[in-house]
């Protein structure tokens, strides 16, 4: 039963590995597998002592700190359920994220964030500072009391338990919230160790935000759980400047990132190339789809093969993958075999498709969630068949590779950053001029894709791209906020009144480099 749990998971790595280094923050301290344990069952007797109970749902907004890993784990070890958010919300945003999940208490770092407290405020919600003083210290809760601590030996986790609740955005409603237990977690975290041979001797720098499955799975979880190490940048966040030499500080053996993240390192490389760079058994790209001039170029300079990934939230980050070189060829233009779960394209029908057939790519497994909270007309069109259908469109090759050709739905892809047009949309809408509005996304060197909206005026009112900008600012997080904004005359419109999105976005496309934008239809 424990090792069907995160909890039991890494409670064994620490007890095989207590030793191995598991934690650095970059330039400060490091702290060891069995240290790490200790700290993590401390902060979670407080989080007892406090009130947190089985099920109680506990928002943490941290940059990539020391603090923010013990913290989510004491939380998961009280069977509470973690819910980590980006610091750069706005005070909108983090009401929606808390109501939307039920939390029952804010977690912060000492300095505390504004728009999260603010937001926590409105909604009666307690807030609670952590924060560890010194790596010979224990973490210190705000709350905590001179009273006695609760044991957290009483406490025994279930593979059920929702030891998660992260939310993944959709074209057609509000970001669906995720809930992933912690069968879904341990499940995904040997899946990842499995594929790409994580050990005890391996190390990487987390290079990703650790609220966002990719950073938090691939990059800390699964390091942890094989015994393996991880460094935290000294200021919390990716950095350019000091990532290599962090690499070579920690003698690092991989790492995994995003294409835009793969994208800057090169940039960087090519402008300021380091004396040396650590022998490296792989990179590990995921996320996004990444260009095949941009693996090349990775493979060139860094001397390390490229592994592309394929993951959702839904599926607790990992589903398929391309393979080690000593297990098996990388094929460029893929994103590699299944993992740890079973795979099927299915047309429109639940049938399979014959090899080479495009279909909907469709998952099942012990990774992966059971449904969506609270959302029954979501699990309607996502659960069908005994499968969970992820709205992308992709064949398997002979070899059993999974090839993606499309998307479904208009989710925006931004550098790994999946955006939900309807959100923009309702913020755009709510601008006193503006009588239409759509978001869409447009091809980005960079980024993969990049966020415009069109916007219609309001009868007899005047409005510049620059005020609809400014307003985006306030209600956005900076990375949803849209980079263009076409205002036009009219939008075109569907029978039933909906704007139509991908008619609108081919025709701004087009018109991009055009001083004078036509209405549509002329």
């Amino acid at each position: 039963m424990e090792s069907m749990t995160l909890t039991g998971l890494l409670k064994k790595t620490a007890s095989t590995f207590p030793d191995r280094r598991a934690i650095s923050v970059a330039g400060k301290f490091d702290l060891i597998h069995g240290q790490l344990n200790e700290l993590v069952d401390h902060a979670a007797s407080q989080l007892l002592a406090a009130g947190v109970g089985p099920g109680d749902a506990i928002a943490l907004t941290f940059p990539n700190t020391v603090e923010f890993v013990i913290v989510l784990l004491a939380v998961i070890r009280c069977r509470a359920t973690a819910v980590p958010l980006n610091s750069a919300y706005t005070s909108e945003e983090f009401e929606f994220y808390m109501f939307d999940s039920e939390s029952k208490l804010l977690l912060t770092p000492l300095e505390g964030n504004k728009s999260a407290q603010a937001a926590a405020s409105k909604l009666n919600i307690p807030h609670v500072t952590a924060t560890l003083p010194s790596p010979n210290s224990k973490i210190i809760l705000s709350s905590s009391t001179t009273s006695s601590l609760e044991p957290v030996e009483r406490i025994s986790n279930d593979p059920d338990d929702v030891a998660l609740f992260l939310h993944t955005s959709g074209t057609t409603s509000r970001p669906k919230g995720v809930p992933l237990t912690q069968l879904n977690l341990a499940s995904s975290v040997k899946n990842i160790m499995s594929v790409y041979r994580l050990s005890e001797s391996d190390s990487t720098v987390i290079v990703l935000p650790l609220f966002h499955v990719h950073g938090l799975l691939a990059g800390l979880l699964s390091s942890l759980g094989a015994g393996a190490a991880v460094a935290l940048p000294a200021a919390g966040r990716f950095s350019a400047s000091t990532f290599w030499a962090d690499m070579n500080g920690y003698g690092a053996t991989w790492y995994t990132a995003v294409p835009t993240i793969h994208q800057i390192i090169l940039d960087r490389h090519l402008s300021k190339p380091e004396p040396s760079y650590p022998k490296l058994r792989f990179i590990r790209s995921c996320s996004a789809s990444l260009a095949p001039s941009i693996l090349e170029r990775l493979e060139e300079s860094f001397g390390a093969p490229v592994l592309e990934a394929y993951a959702m939230t839904e599926a607790s980050h990992l589903m398929a993958s391309n393979p080690l070189p000593e297990d098996g060829p990388h094929k460029p233009g893929c994103v590699g075999k299944p993992v740890g779960q079973d795979m099927a394209i299915l047309d429109e029908n639940g049938m399979v498709q014959k090899e080479g057939l495009p279909g909907e790519v469709c998952i099942r497994g012990p990774n992966v969630t059971k449904g969506y909270k609270k959302n029954p007309e979501a699990n309607k069109h996502a659960f069908k068949f005994g499968w969970f259908h992820t709205g992308d469109i992709g064949y398997l090759d002979s070899y059993g590779y999974l090839h993606l050709v499309g998307r479904i739905k208009e989710l925006i892809n931004r550098g790994g950053e999946k955006i939900s047009p309807i959100e923009v949309d309702a913020v755009l809408m709510a601008h006193p001029d503006v009588d239409q509005a759509v978001a869409f996304g447009v091809p980005d060197d960079k980024y993969g894709e990049e966020i415009n909206c069109a916007i219609v005026p309001k009868e007899g009112v005047k409005i510049t791209e620059g005020e609809v900008t400014e307003f985006c600012k306030k209600n956005l997080a900076s990375f949803k906020v849209p980079k263009k904004v076409f205002i036009a005359d009219n939008l075109p419109n569907t029978a039933s009144g909906k704007i139509q999105r991908r008619i609108v976005a081919e025709h701004f496309l087009a018109q991009v480099s055009t001083a004078k934008v036509p209405k549509f239809g002329a």
